[in-house]
C-alpha cells in the first residue's frame, strides 16, 4: 500500500469528471442559501453528514470487497432523486475509465462490463482504492473529502469567492471529515456480517429537491 496513491486519487486534477459537478452548490447559490464563506461552511457541513457519510460507507464497503452489485443497489435505494442517480452513474463511468488506465484491475474490468452506463461513483471509488492498494479508511476519506471539496471549488467560480476563504472552510471541517470517515468504515465493516442494511442511510431532502430543479434549468454552469 502506498500513501502516494491516496494523494493521486484525492487530487482534484485526477480526470474523474468531478470538476463539472457542484455537489448541489449551484442550486444553493441561486436559492440564496450559499452567499459567502460562512454559509458555504454550513452547506458543506450538512452535505458531509448526509451525502458524504453515505458515500463514504459505500466506498469503504467496496474497498473491503463487498459485492459491487449489492452496493450499487444500496446506493440507488439511498438516492431518491433521479437526477442525482444519473449524475452519480456518469461520475462512476468517468472514474472507472480513469481508474482502469491508472491502476489496471480485473475487478474494475468486471465492473465496467457489468455497468456499461456506470455504477454509482462511491462504489467505483471504493474499488479504485482497492485496485490502488489503499484501505477502506482511505476510500472513506476520499469520499468525505470529495463531498465538500466539490461544492467549495464550485462556489469559488459561482460567487467569485476568495479561494483562501474556501480553503479555510475545508480546513475547519477537517476534524469532522475524520470523524465521519471513521463512522463510515465502522458501518462498512458491519456489512460483512449484517449485509448492506448496515450502511448509513442519512438523507438530505433539500439537496434532492434542488437537484431535480437544477436538472431542469435550461442554462447552468455545472452538470449537477
Amino acid at each position: 500500500m502506498t500513501r502516494a496513491a491516496l494523494l493521486v486519487l484525492a487530487d482534484g486534477r485526477f480526470p474523474a469528471g468531478g470538476h463539472a459537478h457542484s455537489g448541489g452548490a449551484e442550486a444553493a447559490v441561486k436559492a440564496g442559501l450559499v452567499t459567502g464563506a460562512a454559509s458555504l461552511e454550513d452547506f458543506c457541513r450538512g452535505r458531509l453528514h448526509t451525502a458524504g457519510l453515505v458515500s463514504a460507507g459505500l466506498a469503504a464497503a467496496a474497498a473491503l470487497g463487498v459485492d459491487p452489485a449489492a452496493l450499487d443497489a444500496a446506493a440507488d435505494a439511498r438516492t431518491a432523486s433521479p437526477a442525482l442517480r444519473l449524475a452519480a452513474r456518469r461520475l462512476g463511468r468517468q472514474l472507472v475509465r480513469a481508474a482502469r488506465a491508472t491502476w489496471p484491475s480485473a475487478e474494475l474490468d468486471v465492473l465496467a462490463r457489468q455497468f456499461p452506463k456506470g455504477a454509482h461513483q462511491p462504489v467505483v471509488l471504493g474499488l479504485t482504492a482497492r485496485a490502488a492498494g489503499l484501505t477502506a479508511a482511505d476510500a472513506a476519506h476520499c469520499a468525505v473529502y470529495d463531498s465538500v471539496s466539490g461544492p467549495a471549488s464550485a462556489t469559488v467560480r459561482l460567487l467569485s469567492l476568495d479561494p483562501f476563504d474556501a480553503t479555510g472552510v475545508l480546513a475547519r471541517l477537517a476534524p469532522e471529515l475524520d470523524r465521519v470517515a471513521d463512522r463510515a468504515v465502522e458501518a462498512a465493516r458491519a456489512v460483512v456480517d449484517e449485509g448492506v442494511d448496515a450502511l448509513p442511510a442519512a438523507s438530505a431532502p433539500l439537496l434532492e429537491i434542488q437537484a431535480e430543479a437544477h436538472a431542469a434549468w435550461p442554462v447552468r454552469l455545472f452538470a449537477s
